[in-house]
C-alpha cells in the first residue's frame, strides 16, 4: 500500500505538467538492446531533427507507472524537440511496477538487475546514433528518483549527471530479505554521516577512479512518504562524494516557497544543486521543473539545425595566403569540464574520424594556472601548460569511427576554462 501510494501522488504531480509533444517524431519500442536480466521495457523518444552526436536523457517513472506514462506525463520529450537531445524511458515490469533500488544486485556495478538492464539501453542508443558518451544524463520521479541515485552510484562511467525528485540517498533502500520496501529509509530514519554515505557509493563499483557525475536533488519539506530527512542525506552523500564542502556556496529562492543552495560552485552546473518545496508533501510543483533540470545538465544551451531552413550566410573571398595552423581532420575532440572553487574535472571524449590508429596522442594546452592532479584512460605530460596525452595499453587502437574517453582533474587560480585547441597525432582536431 505504500508503495502504491508512492506512485498514485507522484503521477497526480507529473501528468499535471503537460502533453505529449506536438512533434512528428513519436514515442517507439525497442527490444533486444542488450543484457537485461530482469525483463525491463523500452521506450525510445528520437526528435525529428538532431545535432551531430546528440546528448541521451534516461527518464525514470514511478511506482505503477511507465515509460509511456512518464513520456505522456512530463516535458523531457517536448524539450527534446526544442533542444535536440533522445531520451530513453525505461519501463520496470515487476509487480507494483516499482524498479529494484533494494537488492545487493541492484547496489552494485553490472549486479544483475534493473540498472545492468537500463544501461544496455543507454548503450544500444549511444551505438545506433552515434550519441555523446560524455552527455549521459538521468531524471526520476519516487522510484525513479531513487534509481537515478542508484544509476549514478553503479555507473559512474556512464551518466554525466543526475537529477532526483523525491528520491533516497543510494544505498538508503537496501534490504537483504528479498523485500523492495526499506521502512526505516521510507521514514527518514537512517543517517549516516558524510562519508559513511560516500563510503556505500564508492563500494558500488571497487576500483573506479574516475570523474564522478554531478546531481541535483528535489524534496518536499511535508513528504510523508518518502520523508523529508532523506534530502539532507542524499546532500551529505552526493558533496562528500564529488569532495565538495557541505556548506553551500549560493543559497537562494528562484520561486516562492523554494529553497536552493549549490555546493562546490554557484554555476547552473555545480556539482551539488539540492531544491527544497516548502509545504509540499510527496509532490513537487510543475512550474518549471523539467527546465529547471535541463538547465543543470546543460542541454538547454544546444541549437537543432533545420533541414527545411537551412542558414544563408554571403560568400565569402577565399585567402589569398594559406592558414597559419594546420586545418582540422581525421578526428573530432568533445571536453566537458565540472568545476568548482579551487578544482575541476574535464572528461575528454576523442573521435577518430580518420585512418584506423594503432595508438595515439593528444595535444592540448592548458589555461595557465591549471595543474594536473590525476587522470585516467591516458598518461599526462607535464602536469601544466603544453600537455601530451597518451594511450595506456587497453585503449590504443582506434578504428575509423571509434572513440575513446579519457578524463583528468586539476586545481586551478580561476580559470576552469577549456584548452582552444588539440591535436591528435599532431593533426588539428574539429572540438565538438
Amino acid at each position: 500500500m505504500k508503495r502504491l501510494f508512492l506512485a498514485l501522488v507522484a503521477v497526480v504531480t507529473f501528468l499535471g505538467v503537460t502533453s505529449a509533444p506536438a512533434a512528428a517524431a513519436s514515442l517507439q519500442e525497442v527490444t533486444a538492446f542488450g543484457a537485461n536480466p530482469t525483463g525491463l521495457r523500452m521506450h525510445l523518444y528520437v526528435p525529428d531533427r538532431l545535432p551531430t552526436n546528440p546528448a541521451v536523457l534516461v527518464a525514470v517513472h514511478y511506482c505503477t507507472g511507465s515509460g509511456p506514462a512518464f513520456y505522456s506525463g512530463t516535458q523531457f520529450a517536448s524539450l527534446a524537440d526544442r533542444y535536440g537531445y533522445i531520451v530513453i524511458y525505461p519501463s520496470a515490469t515487476r509487480s507494483g511496477n516499482c524498479f529494484d533500488v533494494s537488492s545487493p544486485g541492484a547496489l552494485r556495478h553490472d549486479g544483475n538487475s534493473d540498472p545492468q538492464g537500463i544501461v544496455s539501453m543507454v548503450r544500444y542508443v549511444q551505438d545506433r546514433y552515434r550519441t555523446d558518451p560524455a552527455r549521459t544524463f538521468v531524471t526520476g520521479a519516487s522510484s525513479g528518483a531513487m534509481m537515478t541515485n542508484v544509476l549514478l552510484g553503479d555507473y559512474p562511467d556512464v551518466f554525466r549527471a543526475g537529477s532526483a525528485f523525491m528520491g533516497v540517498p543510494f544505498g538508503c533502500f537496501a534490504t537483504t530479505d528479498g523485500s523492495s520496501w526499506n521502512s526505516a529509509c521510507a521514514n527518514g530514519q537512517i543517517t549516516k554521516t558524510p562519508q559513511a554515505w560516500g563510503d556505500l557509493v564508492r563500494a558500488a563499483y571497487p576500483g573506479y577512479t574516475g570523474a564522478r557525475p554531478r546531481m541535483q536533488v528535489w524534496h518536499g519539506t511535508e513528504d510523508a512518504t518518502l520523508r523529508y530527512p532523506n534530502f539532507a542525506e542524499e546532500i551529505k552523500q552526493w558533496t562528500n562524494v564529488l569532495g565538495v564542502s557541505q556548506t553551500p556556496v549560493l543559497t537562494d529562492s528562484p520561486q516562492s516557497g523554494w529553497t536552493r543552495t549549490r555546493y562546490g560552485s554557484a554555476g547552473t552546473q555545480a556539482p551539488v544543486e539540492a531544491i527544497s518545496a516548502a509545504g509540499v508533501g510527496h509532490s513537487l510543483p510543475a512550474a518549471g521543473m523539467a527546465e529547471r533540470t535541463i538547465a543543470f545538465f546543460g542541454l538547454d544551451s544546444g541549437t537543432v539545425p533545420d533541414p527545411t531552413n537551412p542558414p544563408t550566410t554571403p560568400p565569402t573571398t577565399p585567402p589569398t595566403t594559406p592558414p597559419t595552423s594546420p586545418p582540422a581532420g581525421n578526428c573530432r575532440v568533445g571536453y566537458t569540464v565540472n568545476a568548482w572553487s579551487s578544482g575541476l574535472t574535464a572528461s575528454i571524449a576523442i573521435t577518430n574520424t580518420g585512418p584506423a590508429l594503432t595508438s595515439w596522442t593528444l595535444g592540448f594546452t592548458l589555461p595557465a594556472g591549471q595543474t594536473i592532479t590525476s587522470g585516467w584512460n591516458a598518461t599526462y605530460t607535464p602536469s601544466s601548460g603544453a600537455v601530451t596525452a597518451r594511450n595506456v595499453s587497453y585503449n590504443g587502437a582506434l578504428a575509423t569511427g571509434a572513440s575513446t574517453s579519457i578524463g583528468l582533474q586539476a586545481t586551478h587560480t580561476g580559470d576552469s576554462g577549456k584548452p582552444g585547441a588539440f591535436t591528435l597525432n599532431g593533426v588539428a582536431c574539429v572540438i565538438a
